[in-house]
C-alpha cells in the first residue's frame, strides 16, 4: 500500500524487492486492523462488528442456559468487548457517526441480553 499525502495525485513507479515488483493494494490487514489507502475506518469497523455479532450468538446461548449476570458480563468482556476495543486508540478517533452507532448498537444489545447496564457493573475510577 502506498501512502501519499500530496494533494496532487501522481503515478508511483513500481517498487522492486529482489527483482520482483511489489503489488500495490487498496487495503490490507495488519495486526488485525484493516488499513485502507485513504485512511477511512469503515472496513475495519464492519469487520469488528461482524466478529462481535458472531460472539453475541454465544452470549445469547449462555443466557438461555440461565447463567447469572456476572458470568455473562465476564464472557462479554473477554470475548466481545476485547474485539470492540482492539487497537481502538488508532481508529476510533476518525470513525464516522454511522460506524460509532453500529458499535454502540452491539454494546446495547449485549446490555439487553445480560440484563444490566454497564454503569451498574463498573468500578468508579479516581475520586468521586
Amino acid at each position: 500500500m502506498v501512502v501519499d499525502f500530496r494533494r496532487a495525485q501522481s503515478h508511483h513507479s513500481p517498487l522492486f524487492i529482489d527483482g520482483c515488483p511489489v503489488e500495490i493494494v487498496k487495503s490490507t490487514k495488519f495486526l488485525g486492523v484493516h488499513l485502507v489507502e485513504n485512511f477511512t475506518w469503515s472496513l475495519n469497523t464492519s469487520s469488528i462488528s461482524k466478529k462481535a455479532q458472531q460472539r453475541l450468538y454465544f452470549l445469547r446461548r449462555l443466557k438461555k442456559a440461565h447463567l447469572p449476570p456476572p458470568i455473562l458480563t465476564m464472557f462479554y468482556r473477554g470475548t466481545i468487548e476485547s474485539v470492540l476495543s482492539s487497537c481502538i486508540t488508532a481508529w476510533f478517533g476518525n470513525c464516522t457517526v454511522s460506524d460509532c452507532k453500529t458499535l454502540q448498537r452491539i454494546v446495547k444489545t449485549a446490555e439487553k441480553i445480560i440484563g444490566v447496564t454497564w454503569e451498574e457493573t463498573r468500578v468508579p475510577i479516581g475520586n468521586p
